[in-house]
């Protein structure tokens, strides 16, 4: 299939959906074929094997303890934000 600039700009999605269905199709300018757009071979997924880094990382008990405050302040400019208060759902 051929079609000009103007048209592949205006209709790339669709002309990509007709590639990737196994089509080719070529772009021309005045009629002189300039480029064409044809399917890619999809590349094989590498299968990685669970547990393929078991012993080489290592996460400390307190990771997720919240920052000391000298931290934090650097975070904020030198300044703690105030704490925000939370809602308590009604019967609860």
């Amino acid at each position: 299939m051929e079609v000009n600039i103007h048209e592949a700009k205006t209709h790339l999605s669709r002309l990509l959906q007709k590639v990737a269905a196994g089509e080719e199709v070529t772009i021309a300018r005045a009629g002189v074929p300039v480029a064409r757009l044809i399917p890619i071979e999809p590349k094989p997924m590498k299968i990685r094997p669970l547990g393929m880094d078991r012993g080489r990382i290592w996460i400390a008990d307190d990771f997720d303890d919240p920052l000391p405050d000298d931290l934090l302040k650097a975070f904020y400019g030198g300044k703690l934000p105030p704490l925000e208060k939370t809602r308590r759902r009604k019967g609860k």
